[in-house]
Protein backbone atom coordinates (compact mmCIF):
# COMPACT_ATOMS: atom_id res chain seq x y z
CA UNK A 1 0.00 0.00 0.00
CA UNK A 2 1.19 3.51 -0.68
CA UNK A 3 1.36 6.20 1.96
CA UNK A 4 -1.03 8.45 0.04
CA UNK A 5 -3.70 5.76 0.14
CA UNK A 6 -3.33 5.33 3.89
CA UNK A 7 -3.57 9.06 4.38
CA UNK A 8 -6.75 9.19 2.35
CA UNK A 9 -8.24 6.42 4.45
CA UNK A 10 -7.42 8.27 7.67
CA UNK A 11 -8.94 11.46 6.34
CA UNK A 12 -12.13 9.62 5.43
CA UNK A 13 -12.29 8.02 8.87
CA UNK A 14 -11.75 11.41 10.54
CA UNK A 15 -14.54 12.96 8.44
CA UNK A 16 -16.89 10.13 9.36
CA UNK A 17 -16.15 10.55 13.06
CA UNK A 18 -16.54 14.32 12.87
CA UNK A 19 -20.01 14.21 11.29
CA UNK A 20 -22.57 12.63 13.58
CA UNK A 21 -25.38 12.34 11.02
CA UNK A 22 -25.66 9.23 8.83
CA UNK A 23 -26.93 11.21 5.85
CA UNK A 24 -23.68 13.16 5.61
CA UNK A 25 -21.69 9.93 5.60
CA UNK A 26 -23.75 8.42 2.79
CA UNK A 27 -23.43 11.57 0.68
CA UNK A 28 -19.63 11.46 1.07
CA UNK A 29 -19.54 7.83 -0.08
CA UNK A 30 -21.75 8.45 -3.11
CA UNK A 31 -19.71 11.48 -4.14
CA UNK A 32 -16.49 9.50 -4.05
CA UNK A 33 -17.97 6.60 -6.03
CA UNK A 34 -19.32 8.90 -8.75
CA UNK A 35 -15.90 10.45 -9.37
CA UNK A 36 -13.70 8.54 -11.89
CA UNK A 37 -10.43 7.22 -10.58
CA UNK A 38 -7.20 8.46 -12.17
CA UNK A 39 -6.22 4.87 -12.97
CA UNK A 40 -9.30 4.49 -15.19
CA UNK A 41 -7.38 6.32 -17.92
CA UNK A 42 -4.82 3.51 -17.95
CA UNK A 43 -7.44 0.73 -18.30
CA UNK A 44 -9.51 1.44 -21.40
CA UNK A 45 -12.47 -0.82 -22.07
CA UNK A 46 -11.58 -3.51 -24.58
CA UNK A 47 -13.31 -6.49 -26.12
CA UNK A 48 -12.07 -10.05 -26.06
CA UNK A 49 -11.21 -11.09 -29.64
CA UNK A 50 -11.45 -14.77 -28.71
CA UNK A 51 -14.89 -14.61 -27.12
CA UNK A 52 -17.94 -15.95 -28.90
CA UNK A 53 -19.62 -13.10 -30.75
CA UNK A 54 -22.82 -12.01 -29.07
CA UNK A 55 -25.57 -12.03 -31.59
CA UNK A 56 -29.25 -12.31 -31.31
CA UNK A 57 -30.65 -15.71 -32.14
CA UNK A 58 -31.88 -16.11 -35.69
CA UNK A 59 -35.54 -16.54 -36.49
CA UNK A 60 -35.06 -20.25 -37.12
CA UNK A 61 -33.24 -20.91 -33.85
CA UNK A 62 -35.88 -18.97 -31.91
CA UNK A 63 -38.71 -20.96 -33.52
CA UNK A 64 -36.87 -24.26 -32.96
CA UNK A 65 -36.16 -23.44 -29.31
CA UNK A 66 -39.81 -22.58 -28.69
CA UNK A 67 -40.90 -25.90 -30.20
CA UNK A 68 -42.43 -24.37 -33.32
CA UNK A 69 -40.93 -27.02 -35.58
CA UNK A 70 -42.73 -30.34 -35.07
CA UNK A 71 -39.61 -32.51 -35.18
CA UNK A 72 -36.73 -33.30 -32.90
CA UNK A 73 -33.20 -34.46 -33.49
CA UNK A 74 -32.53 -38.08 -32.55
CA UNK A 75 -28.83 -38.60 -31.90
CA UNK A 76 -27.60 -41.92 -33.16
CA UNK A 77 -24.20 -43.43 -32.58
CA UNK A 78 -23.19 -42.82 -36.18
CA UNK A 79 -26.08 -41.07 -37.87
CA UNK A 80 -28.64 -38.51 -36.75
CA UNK A 81 -32.31 -38.66 -37.67
CA UNK A 82 -35.35 -36.47 -37.34
CA UNK A 83 -38.33 -37.69 -35.37
CA UNK A 84 -41.54 -35.98 -36.43
CA UNK A 85 -44.27 -35.37 -33.86
CA UNK A 86 -46.88 -35.78 -36.62
CA UNK A 87 -46.69 -37.35 -40.03
CA UNK A 88 -45.02 -34.92 -42.45
CA UNK A 89 -47.93 -35.43 -44.88
CA UNK A 90 -50.35 -33.86 -42.38
CA UNK A 91 -48.23 -30.79 -41.57
CA UNK A 92 -49.17 -27.52 -43.31
CA UNK A 93 -46.25 -26.38 -45.46
CA UNK A 94 -47.00 -22.65 -45.36
CA UNK A 95 -45.13 -21.56 -42.25
CA UNK A 96 -42.95 -24.63 -41.76
CA UNK A 97 -41.24 -25.00 -45.14
CA UNK A 98 -40.45 -21.27 -45.23
CA UNK A 99 -38.96 -21.42 -41.73
CA UNK A 100 -36.87 -24.46 -42.66
CA UNK A 101 -35.67 -22.68 -45.81
CA UNK A 102 -34.64 -19.67 -43.70
CA UNK A 103 -32.80 -22.07 -41.39
CA UNK A 104 -30.56 -23.24 -44.22
CA UNK A 105 -28.28 -20.29 -43.51
CA UNK A 106 -27.58 -21.59 -40.00
CA UNK A 107 -24.04 -22.71 -39.20
CA UNK A 108 -24.41 -24.20 -35.71
CA UNK A 109 -25.52 -27.65 -34.62
CA UNK A 110 -28.41 -28.77 -34.29
CA UNK A 111 -29.92 -26.03 -36.44
CA UNK A 112 -27.98 -26.98 -39.57
CA UNK A 113 -29.05 -30.60 -39.45
CA UNK A 114 -32.68 -29.92 -38.56
CA UNK A 115 -33.13 -27.32 -41.29
CA UNK A 116 -31.43 -29.37 -44.02
CA UNK A 117 -33.04 -32.71 -43.22
CA UNK A 118 -36.44 -31.21 -42.44
CA UNK A 119 -36.45 -29.30 -45.72
CA UNK A 120 -35.48 -32.45 -47.66
CA UNK A 121 -37.99 -34.67 -45.89
CA UNK A 122 -40.86 -32.25 -46.43
CA UNK A 123 -40.08 -32.02 -50.13
CA UNK A 124 -40.04 -35.84 -50.40
CA UNK A 125 -43.58 -36.15 -49.02
CA UNK A 126 -46.16 -37.45 -51.52
CA UNK A 127 -48.17 -34.47 -52.78
CA UNK A 128 -45.50 -31.94 -51.85
CA UNK A 129 -45.70 -30.32 -55.28
CA UNK A 130 -49.27 -29.19 -54.71
CA UNK A 131 -48.43 -27.86 -51.26
CA UNK A 132 -45.29 -25.99 -52.36
CA UNK A 133 -46.65 -24.24 -55.47
CA UNK A 134 -48.77 -21.64 -53.57
CA UNK A 135 -45.84 -20.65 -51.34
CA UNK A 136 -43.07 -20.96 -53.93
CA UNK A 137 -42.24 -17.20 -54.03
CA UNK A 138 -41.73 -17.14 -50.24
CA UNK A 139 -39.61 -20.30 -50.31
CA UNK A 140 -37.55 -18.93 -53.18
CA UNK A 141 -36.86 -15.71 -51.28
CA UNK A 142 -35.76 -17.68 -48.21
CA UNK A 143 -33.51 -19.93 -50.32
CA UNK A 144 -31.99 -16.90 -52.00
CA UNK A 145 -31.23 -15.39 -48.59
CA UNK A 146 -29.58 -18.63 -47.50
CA UNK A 147 -27.43 -18.73 -50.63
CA UNK A 148 -26.36 -15.11 -50.13
CA UNK A 149 -25.33 -15.80 -46.55
CA UNK A 150 -21.56 -15.67 -46.10
CA UNK A 151 -21.65 -17.78 -42.94
CA UNK A 152 -22.84 -20.90 -44.70
CA UNK A 153 -20.08 -20.58 -47.29
CA UNK A 154 -17.43 -20.29 -44.57
CA UNK A 155 -18.81 -23.32 -42.73
CA UNK A 156 -18.58 -25.50 -45.85
CA UNK A 157 -14.97 -24.62 -46.76
CA UNK A 158 -12.64 -27.33 -45.43
CA UNK A 159 -9.92 -26.18 -43.09
CA UNK A 160 -6.45 -27.62 -42.75
CA UNK A 161 -7.39 -29.61 -39.65
CA UNK A 162 -10.44 -31.19 -41.27
CA UNK A 163 -8.39 -32.40 -44.26
CA UNK A 164 -5.70 -34.00 -42.07
CA UNK A 165 -7.88 -36.71 -40.59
Amino acid sequence: MSSSFRGGLRATNQRTKATPSASATSSTNTASSARPRPSDKLNPKTIDPFAEPRRSPSAFSAVYSRGGIPCRLVHGSVKHNLQWERLPETIPFDPLLITLAEGLKETRHPYTFVSQEGFKELLMVPGAKEKVLPILPKVTAALKGALESLGIIKSKIPTYCSTCS
